[in-house]
This record gives C-alpha cells, sequence and structure tokens, in this order.
C-alpha cells in the first residue's frame, strides 16, 4: 500500500471560505480534481485526480485529515466510488479502465474494460448482491460481476455517456446530445423511459433523489431541473437557473453562464447541493423551491462535491473543471480539497407553508 509522506494536520482556511472553519485536506493532488466519494461505513474519502491517481484520506472527529493510500491508473481518473461494505475502492479513466482497490490487502486490479474513456463508475447494491456499473464515451454501460472478467451486459446508448446516477432500483443517464435514459434495475438491460433533457445545454450531471422517485440534471448552461419519474408528479417537475452572475449592476439581461458540476444529495434531510464553474456552492429544498445556504469558497472552480454516511460532512474539491476546454487549463491553477462541517440549519428542510 503506497502511502503520502508523513502525516500531516490539516490547515484552517481564512475568510475566502464560507466561514473560517472550512479545513483544507492535507496533501491534495497535483492536478484537477474530478470526483469525490466518502466511504459509507466511516469516513474515509475516495479522490480521483487528472493525475492518473486515486487517493484514499482518512477524516478524523476534528476534521483533521490524513493520506492513507493511493493507487494508480494509466490515463486521467474520472470517476471513483465505494462498494457497500466499504472495503473497497471502484474508479474509471481515460485508460478505458476500471479498477478496484482492496482496502484490507492494499491491491488493485483492473476489473472492467472499455473501448473509450469510462467517464462514470457506480456500484449497484441488488437483491442478488453487489454489480459494478461503468458508463463510458464507446456509448456503452457495461456490467460487471467482479468475480468474472466479462461484463455480465452491456447496454448501448444513444450517445457517448457523461454522467449517470443509481438509487436502486432506479438508474438514471445523461449522455451527449441531451439524451435521458431512465432505468428500472430490475430490468436493468433495457430503459423504461427516453427523454430529452428538460434543458437545452448539454448535460453535465444527473444526481438521483434519495427516494428513488426522481433525479436532478445540471448542464453548461448555469440550469438545474428537478424531474420526477412518474407521470402524475410530473406538476412537481421544474428548472431554475443557478451559477450565474449578472456582468455589471446596470446589465441584468446580460449575465455570465456558468457550468454546474456537480449535485449531491443530503443523505438524511434530501435536501441537495449544486456547485459550479463560477466557484460558488448552493444548498436547495427543492419541495420548498427555495435556496438554504449561498457561499462562495473557491478562487476558481468547484469540480465535484459529495456529503459523508451522516451528512455531517461536506467535501469539495477547488481546482480547474475543463469546463473551458484545454485552453482554460492555464498555469497557476489551484488544487484544494476542502471539508465543510454541515450546520442542521444549513441543510434542513423549510417547513411547510400554511
Amino acid at each position: 500500500m503506497s502511502f503520502f509522506g508523513t502525516p500531516s494536520s490539516s490547515t484552517t482556511v481564512g475568510a475566502s471560505t464560507p466561514d473560517a472553519k472550512d479545513i483544507e485536506v492535507a496533501e491534495p493532488p497535483t492536478d484537477s480534481i474530478s470526483s469525490l466519494a466518502f466511504c459509507p461505513q466511516a469516513d474515509y474519502l475516495a479522490v480521483g485526480s487528472w493525475d492518473n491517481n486515486v487517493r484514499i484520506y482518512e477524516v478524523g472527529q476534528n476534521g483533521q485529515t490524513q493520506g492513507k493510500a493511493m493507487y494508480p491508473h494509466q490515463g486521467p481518473v474520472l470517476s471513483v466510488c465505494w462498494n457497500k461494505e466499504g472495503n473497497k475502492i471502484l474508479s474509471g479513466g481515460c485508460d478505458n479502465a476500471g479498477r478496484m482497490f482492496d482496502v484490507t490487502t492494499g491491491q488493485s486490479t483492473q476489473v472492467a474494460q472499455h473501448d473509450a474513456p469510462i467517464k462514470c463508475v457506480k456500484w449497484i447494491e441488488t437483491p442478488q448482491g453487489g454489480i459494478l456499473a461503468t458508463g463510458s464515451w464507446d456509448k456503452t454501460i457495461k456490467y460487471w460481476d467482479l468475480r468474472t472478467p466479462s461484463p455480465i451486459s452491456t447496454v448501448q446508448l444513444p450517445e457517448r455517456c457523461y454522467t449517470f446516477d443509481v438509487v436502486y432500483p432506479l438508474m438514471v443517464v445523461g449522455t451527449a446530445e441531451r439524451h435521458i435514459q431512465i432505468f428500472n434495475l430490475t430490468n436493468p438491460t433495457t430503459a423504461f423511459k427516453t427523454i430529452a433533457s428538460p434543458l437545452k445545454w448539454q448535460t453535465r450531471v444527473v444526481s438521483c433523489f434519495p427516494a428513488a422517485n426522481g433525479f436532478a440534471v445540471g448542464s453548461v448552461e448555469g440550469r438545474v431541473a428537478i424531474q420526477y419519474v412518474d407521470e402524475k408528479d410530473s406538476s412537481n417537475n421544474f428548472s431554475f437557473k443557478c451559477h450565474r452572475r449578472d456582468q455589471s449592476p446596470t446589465t441584468k439581461d446580460q449575465s455570465l453562464v456558468f457550468a454546474v458540476n456537480d449535485i449531491s444529495f443530503h443523505p438524511v434531510h434530501g435536501t441537495f447541493s449544486t456547485c459550479g464553474s463560477d466557484g460558488t456552492i448552493n444548498y436547495w429544498d427543492k419541495d420548498a423551491r427555495t435556496r438554504l445556504k449561498s457561499f462562495d469558497p473557491a478562487p476558481g472552480p468547484v469540480p465535484a462535491t459529495c456529503f459523508n454516511r451522516n451528512g455531517t460532512i461536506f467535501a469539495y474539491a477547488v481546482s480547474y473543471d475543463w469546463s473551458k476546454g484545454h485552453s482554460g487549463m492555464t498555469p497557476g491553477n489551484v488544487n484544494k480539497l476542502m471539508l465543510h462541517a454541515c450546520k442542521d440549519e444549513e441543510v434542513k428542510r423549510k417547513p411547510a407553508k400554511r
């Protein structure tokens, strides 16, 4: 098992953070951060980066962090997740490979293969056991039983997979050309509904509601749509603008528009966060259709976020998010991992209006 340097305490970052208590993780990745995932059993954070590595950090009770392990891909890592037991980390990246890191043995093995980069990996816990799903730019999703080298099945997508999310039995896939496919994982090989994204611009992220009855979609154009699966709930569908800035106080109709990079649902309250290329983070209550909190923590884009298993810690990355392509990758981009202690008033739903 490869460890980073000596254990070092985290530093508390000052006034540029939402409050002075956000904690900066020691020894962050050396290139853009693509994906964050907390272990479902303990406060371990897996981090995928464009420096070709997955890092695992242990988060202590007071937010102090220690790098515990690291394993490589042969190209940038685009997605990380954990299995249900929290003893294996799964990752996919630009080497077209899915890899598994066994926390107990410290060994990394290849467990999946595509014909193009793997954009997204998710663990699916079914009544029959755990399955790895990998979504790729080769226009397929593949399901893997980790005990066998070949995929159990392959799903042809209408376009390249940009994002997908799973809350069993719901799986929602967002592809190029604004296709969104909705799966019931009791029949995992056929989408039961295919729709065009309710947003007019390219899909950046989809995230399933904790209740598995709908999903949120974020686009490159600073909008989020809330979508329910059942037609009977369609009156609750709506979209809203976020991650936008007025160019000046006198030009309200000329907003600067930023990509919505990630959407993370709170595991207890069902509220959610959005983060964007503008360096801001918002917490939202979709049922009250209101913003709960907004903070502006970052001297650069926020590409990825996640809550820990009980919603007390919110992790976010600050680094270049590739929303402006190669030309936006200028020298001096920061790479930071930050931990925010969630307060109830920030993430709790608003009481229903009478």
